[in-house]
């Protein structure tokens, strides 16, 4: 245990300069470069993979995205997918809150320097708190994805048997509240289209898991909707409504599609709308083949993987919360209004600004992405896009394009998934020096719009 703690020790990184964000970044390195290492290994997989392909799906599972250039199933052995399992546990809830939590089962004290790093990963307001937060996160998390085996395995382990039900049953769970689109079943989870128990308990998983823990923590805490933060509310409204808007657009959009819902009885067409309207935007998992939607739920799919889930949750993307400021602040704007205000509440100027920096800085992570796969995929233009979206929203769906990846292509999109998941201010803080100038300039005109 001592040699353990003296391994913690040097994440400390006492060493080099102090740099949340960036240590954030280098702990997700690590964790997708051991895992690369691991689903090398000849256990690992039923026949060779190149050590590109072992990178690509480290991180696509580190940063919980679910893209893969091959059948998981087909490639990867017991091992292999243990590792991927471990991967998008890890990856999704943090690499620094397994290791917080590691380091207080080993009976040693939090340093100020690891707490600042949780404070960093968890949008925390204060230092005050973190641990405990820590703590109540891993263990509701193991609760809820135990649950939501169980309740998988009700339909699994008749099907499978015992062992391999079981397995898949966890494995589905961990994938589902994670938000990872990995599945071990060729067709994602085609064969359960109409399967009540199968979409209720994947889609709670999936909502659960998008919702934020510090949004679970105040539920669990109260039942009132107006004690609830103003950021909780917001969260659970706009959750609602567009999760209501997406599957409504797509039952309409998609019912006599002969590609999606159209071949689908009445009830199973009802199921698969329900699963796709809410799940591309946190998950990457599917019922129905993306491949066949029309090019409207594409569009809305796109934008759903763009916007993403909740701040603090397993998901990436802008985050849906993000989204809404930025929408109250054009409302706002044309309203002729001074200040954004959301359920009598104000909203500083500050988030405001963080808001648009967010979604300027991941649209032109999309953009140079797209730019790039498109000098070097020959690939239609809008699989290109769905794939940089999903990549970024670190959804995992796909429209065929992850198989035909180049080598090249492979690499911006690991970029791209290692992007969305950290998070663009927080990459952008990483390697940037961020400054405190107290001179105020003389106002300066420039026309807009």
């Amino acid at each position: 245990m001592h040699s353990v703690h003296q391994l913690f020790a040097k994440i400390n990184f006492r060493n080099i300069s102090t740099n949340p964000p960036l240590l954030l970044s280098m702990l997700l390195f690590v964790l997708i470069f051991i895992g690369t290492l691991l689903l090398k290994l000849p256990i690992a997989v039923h026949r060779p993979i190149s050590w590109l392909d072992a990178l690509f799906f480290s991180t696509s599972a580190s940063t919980v995205t679910g893209l893969s250039p091959f059948d998981t199933n087909e490639t990867f052995t017991f091992f292999g997918e243990l590792v991927l399992m471990v991967l998008i546990q890890v990856g999704g809830i943090g690499v620094m809150a397994f290791a917080v939590f590691f380091v207080i089962l080993l009976g040693k004290k939090v340093s100020v320097r690891q707490r600042q790093l949780m404070q960093e990963a968890l949008n925390a307001p204060s230092l005050g708190g973190v641990i405990r937060l820590v703590s109540w996160i891993l263990v509701l998390s193991f609760a809820i994805e135990l649950v939501g085996a169980f309740f998988l395995a009700l339909r699994f382990v008749p099907e499978f048997g015992w062992a391999r039900g079981l397995f898949y049953s966890l494995f589905h769970s961990i994938s589902g509240f994670n938000q990872a689109g990995f599945s071990l079943f060729p067709d994602s989870m085609g064969a359960y289209v109409g399967d009540p128990l199968i979409n209720l308990t994947m889609i709670t998983m999936i909502t659960v898991g998008g919702i934020g823990f510090t949004v679970l923590a105040e539920l669990l805490s109260t039942h009132r909707f107006r004690r609830l933060s103003l950021h909780a509310q917001v969260m659970i409204v706009g959750t609602l409504v567009f999760n209501c808007i997406a599957v409504l657009a797509v039952f309409l959009i998609e019912y006599n599609n002969p590609r999606s819902l159209g071949p689908l009885g009445l009830s199973d067409k009802m199921w698969a709308a329900f699963f796709q309207g809410i799940s591309p935007r946190t998950s990457g998992l599917t019922t129905i083949d993306p491949a066949g939607l029309s090019q409207a739920t594409l569009l809305l799919t796109m934008l759903m993987m763009f916007i993403g889930a909740g701040s603090t949750s397993t998901s990436g993307g802008i985050k849906l919360t993000t989204f809404m400021i930025v929408i109250a602040q054009a409302f706002t704007f044309l309203k002729g209004r001074r200040e954004v205000v959301i359920y009598r509440r104000t909203i500083r100027h500050q988030v405001i600004v963080r808001a648009v920096a967010v979604i300027s800085i991941s649209l032109l992570a999309v953009l140079i992405g797209l730019f790039l796969l498109c000098l070097s995929e020959n690939q239609p233009f809008l699989v290109i896009l769905f794939e940089v979206v999903s990549a970024f929203g670190t959804a995992g769906e796909t429209i065929g394009a992850t198989a035909d990846l180049t080598p090249f292509g492979k690499v911006v999109i690991m970029i791209l998934m290692f992007f969305g998941k950290v998070g663009p201010l927080t990459l952008a803080f990483s390697v940037t020096k961020r400054s405190h100038v107290d001179i105020r300039y003389p106002d300066g005109e420039i026309y807009t719009g």
